[in-house]
């Protein structure tokens, strides 16, 4: 037989489903409607002042209805699988890719642009170390062995997300994939840095392989887009000046 469910809990239970969704729920019998509304307002807007924040363009690009609405929608129904705060924009993603059926009016770029600006958000927290300069690096970039900072994340989108804003809002994808490096640098400011394909194809091994020699992993690179490994190393070489100066890269 099931146990049946103290009064006190069917108090809670009711409670917190009027506060997540009043529009479906009634609210429990004891307090008074002004009060419950207070409550109401407070939690939601705790909320929302947490993802404006951390999704500010994502909000801009949006009226003010589908916005609330999109809120009130993962207040509603997500179950969070954490207790941290700073963790919310990381459960509000994977609300809008697995939870939430798209509608007919969003923007065709809305996943991709609540994606990157959640990895700007992440990547102030997220765990790791961004490499120590390499004197070696800069003046012999093709002699060492490279890998991937720990807090640089290489992205690749098929809008340009980082360019996107309430008066620039393409309807279509253009022919070449955005790609971009995500990064935080020494002084723990995160930034971003726009990407060629190989560059982006150069960050990926560097991320699924680790430390990597920097010649050897030009050379493969250059087979696997049929250009002249000369070439490559000679253009490469500068590349991997520009990613060690910005953090991104470092050298074991």
């Amino acid at each position: 037989m099931a146990e049946k469910v103290p009064p006190f809990q069917q108090i809670q239970f009711a409670f917190a489903a009027y506060i997540r969704d009043p529009d479906h729920n009634p609210p429990p019998r004891g307090p008074a409607p002004e009060r419950m509304k207070v409550y109401r307002e407070l939690f939601f807007n705790n909320i929302e002042n947490f993802l404006a924040t951390g999704f500010p363009v994502t909000k801009s690009i949006l009226n003010q209805n589908d916005w609330f609405a999109l809120v009130q929608g993962f207040y509603a129904t997500h179950r969070s699988n954490t207790p941290f705060f700073a963790e919310i924009g990381e459960q509000f993603l994977d609300y809008l890719q697995n939870e939430r059926e798209p509608d007919s009016g969003d923007p065709p770029f809305l996943l991709e642009l609540a994606h990157y600006e959640w990895a700007e958000l992440a990547l102030v927290v997220a765990e790791g170390e961004v490499p120590d300069p390499s004197a070696n690096l800069i003046t012999d970039p093709l002699g060492q062995t490279i890998h991937l900072s720990e807090v640089a994340w290489p992205l690749a989108y098929r809008f340009p997300v980082h360019r996107i804003g309430p008066d620039q809002q393409p309807s279509e994808p253009p022919e070449q994939a955005t790609c971009l490096v995500v990064y935080r640098d020494m002084s723990d400011t995160v930034k971003f840095l726009e990407i060629s394909p190989v560059t982006y194809r150069l960050l990926q091994i560097l991320e699924d392989e680790g430390s990597v020699a920097a010649a050897e992993c030009l050379k493969r690179l250059a087979t696997e887009i049929g250009y002249s490994s000369q070439g490559l190393a000679e253009h490469g070489a500068e590349i991997l000046r520009a990613l060690a100066e910005r953090g991104v890269i470092g050298a074991s």
